[in-house]
């Protein structure tokens, strides 16, 4: 979607026979309305209009120029989710608003995790333990639940409205002294605006730590690409009250307005991880920043 709608504006743009002011005005409209953010949409039009100014130009050479600052911006963040093997265990606390995909993001993970193990060593892949800390809705632990099942990573669970720090203080507990290589967390669902579901989030990362003092040693935040715009709010609120250490992006298949990675990542600079682009357990791919460029400047 953003990438088609930016296709559709640039071939419009490309009318004119020189590229002048009100072509690059245009043109950063337009990247402001794909949610590109206002860094990268000036970088762009300034890339444009140092060596084109007052000269012609296609809608190539603006697809070029977009690909390759788009690419700029994001491949230093392109860093996969890796575990330290010397901890047992690596504690990962997975956040994110309602609907974000968080308890399937939890699956995908654990599967990667334990299959990668397994493929590099002669035994039964890496130990996953799973948390069920979204204490507030049944369908989120039945649904972590059945996740356990298919990957065979036994679930800590209690029942709906059970106290969420509580559950992290046993689940990381039980992982020491089962030796386990991984405890992924999940939490219930909060809009960054709710203080109350905030300050829970901020109990659970001090309960943690009571445990283990440097753990969790992953925050991932896993948004939805569909949110635009208040994503870039949910990951200012999320990185002040819990510490987010990298972003995990869903809903890229192809109805998403994904541009807003590009503004998360020229403000924050956080690691981009993955990125869910289906809801197969197949479908969480390593982030490419080049392939990611390309489809938002080429379609």
């Amino acid at each position: 979607k953003t990438s088609s709608r930016l296709t559709e504006g640039i071939a419009g743009l490309v009318t004119k026979k020189k590229l002048d002011q009100d072509t690059l005005d245009e043109l950063e409209e337009l990247l402001l309305a794909a949610d590109l953010g206002i860094e990268t949409s000036e970088r762009i039009t300034r890339s444009l209009a140092k060596g084109r100014f007052d000269k012609a130009i296609t809608a190539e050479e603006i697809r070029e120029t977009l690909a390759d600052e788009v690419a700029r911006v994001l491949e230093p963040l392109a860093r996969p989710l890796t575990i330290d093997e010397t901890r047992k265990p690596h504690v990962v606390l997975v956040l994110g608003v309602n609907g974000s995909g968080k308890t399937t993001t939890i699956g995908k993970l654990a599967k990667r995790f334990i299959g990668r193990l397994a493929a590099r060593l002669s035994r039964e892949g890496r130990r996953v333990m799973l948390a069920a800390g979204d204490t507030f809705r049944a369908a989120a632990i039945d649904q972590l639940k059945v996740w356990g099942e298919r990957t065979g990573a036994p679930v800590m669970a209690r029942d709906v409205g059970a106290d969420a720090s509580g559950l992290a203080f046993d689940a990381l507990k039980e992982a020491q002294a089962g030796a386990y290589d991984v405890l992924l967390i999940d939490t219930a669902g909060r809009l960054q605006n709710k203080e109350g579901l905030m300050a829970e989030l901020e109990k659970v990362v001090r309960v943690i730590r009571k445990v283990d003092a440097t753990a969790p040693h992953d925050v991932l935040l896993v948004l939805d690409a569909t949110t635009g715009q208040n994503a870039l709010q949910q990951v200012d609120v999320f990185r002040e009250r819990a510490g987010v250490t990298g972003l995990v992006m869903t809903k890229l298949d192809g109805t998403a307005r994904g541009g807003i990675l590009v503004a998360i990542g020229a403000k924050h600079g956080l690691p981009i991880h993955a990125i869910g682009v289906g809801e197969s357990v197949d479908d969480l791919q390593s982030f490419s920043a080049k392939d990611y460029a390309r489809a938002i400047a080429e379609h």
